[in-house]
């Protein structure tokens, strides 16, 4: 029987937060499964209703009853609205995150196994608290698993320590280091990494990870500070008043900006224009989410300035064309690394091999150089 297993037959829930790339997942499913040429549909079908006065709810419009159900949502997407009194509202994470609730009460207990995958962690960046704060993604979490979810996978998340909120259920941290390096290189070519390159951590929170580029790349690495004025709150968090860069000298290198997500883009711009004085010869970022909340002229400007060669992101959240289009912007598709999980998963096999990045890695600058 297709796709049926200890848990039941697959079940995917795409929420419309994540229409097109559900679409896109699904059929790489099929392909792994040889199935592109039949009837075959995973996408269990709901109406997502919304009423005039801004309450909701979920129908899901098949049987879930003893299926191995995946929840795609993406939080992200403001591009999704609904009309509440008569104007045009935008879904927001708070939305999209109720609509997940929306999908669990729908499900009413009937599926044997439900996995959350949601790629971008609903209020990760509210992940501690200072002083009298809300803690919501560790109370996000706790609803999740007292709703019945079995599992929750996102990617880079912000801190990878919100896991201990539920110490007792399956929470997957999946890095898409592998698939955005395999991109670069594509695009890039494979000397890109030879030319003096330094791998570049825009804050101490993201050095970790920077590190982890350079090791695996055989790189240098270097930091910035940023000192930022804590009398004061702007937007929410205290303002950045100076970046100081820890680190060699940059003089002639090519240098590679590395952190997980990118909101307004006043730290990476700051950085950029630091490292230009500092005459580096090109300048790369990859972010594994790029939302841009204050728009993308002034990556515009610094590309026609010739400060910034390349950004590399991901579609594991929503990002709008006229983004996507930019010349300096390269997305990374996904798809096919989270078709990947959902089918050994579903099959009841362990996923490791498909996150070990320093081994794929490896493996993928060793046959660029024989290809050399």
């Amino acid at each position: 029987m297709v796709g049926l297993t200890n848990h039941g037959k697959l079940g995917i829930i795409v929420l419309r937060s994540c229409s097109k790339l559900g679409d896109m997942v699904e059929n790489r499913i099929k392909q792994l499964r040889g199935e592109e040429n039949t009837d075959v549909k995973y996408i269990i079908p709901i109406e997502e209703v919304r009423f005039s006065n801004g309450e909701g709810k979920i129908k899901i419009l098949d049987s879930v009853r003893g299926k191995d159900i995946f929840i795609l949502v993406d939080v992200g997407n403001y591009s999704c609205t609904y009309k509440m009194f008569g104007s045009e509202n935008r879904m927001g994470p708070d939305e999209h995150y109720q609509d997940v609730k929306r999908c669990l009460s729908a499900i009413g207990g009937k599926a044997n196994r439900i996995t959350v995958i949601m790629p971008l962690l609903y209020s990760s960046r509210q992940h501690k608290r200072k002083g009298r704060e809300s803690l919501d993604c560790a109370v996000a979490l706790e609803e999740l698993e007292n709703l019945g979810v079995d599992a929750i996978i996102s990617f880079d998340v912000h801190d990878p320590t919100i896991h201990n909120a539920i110490p007792n259920s399956s929470f997957e941290n999946i890095f898409p280091t592998y698939s955005l390096l395999k991109n670069f290189i594509n695009k890039e070519g494979d000397d890109i990494f030879k030319d003096n390159m330094t791998v570049i951590s825009p804050d101490t929170g993201a050095m970790d990870r920077a590190i982890y580029y350079a090791n695996v790349l055989g790189l240098d690495v270097g930091m910035f500070y940023k000192r930022r004025d804590h009398t004061r709150i702007v937007n929410g968090k205290n303002p950045i008043v100076q970046h100081e860069y820890i680190g060699g000298s940059l003089e002639g290198k090519r240098v590679l900006i590395i952190d997980d997500m990118i909101a307004s883009g006043e730290s990476v711009i700051d950085i950029i224009n630091e490292l230009s004085k500092k005459k580096v010869s090109d300048i790369y970022v990859i972010a594994t989410f790029a939302f841009f909340t204050e728009g993308a002229e002034k990556f515009d400007k610094l590309y026609e300035e010739g400060k910034l060669k390349k950004l590399y992101s991901t579609n594991l959240s929503y990002i709008p064309d006229e983004i996507k289009n930019r010349p300096w912007f390269v997305e990374t598709d996904l798809s096919k690394f989270i078709a990947k999980i959902v089918n050994t998963l579903s099959k009841d096999e362990s996923i490791s091999p498909l996150l070990d990045c320093t081994s794929r890695i490896k493996k993928l600058l060793k046959q660029n150089n024989q290809n050399t």
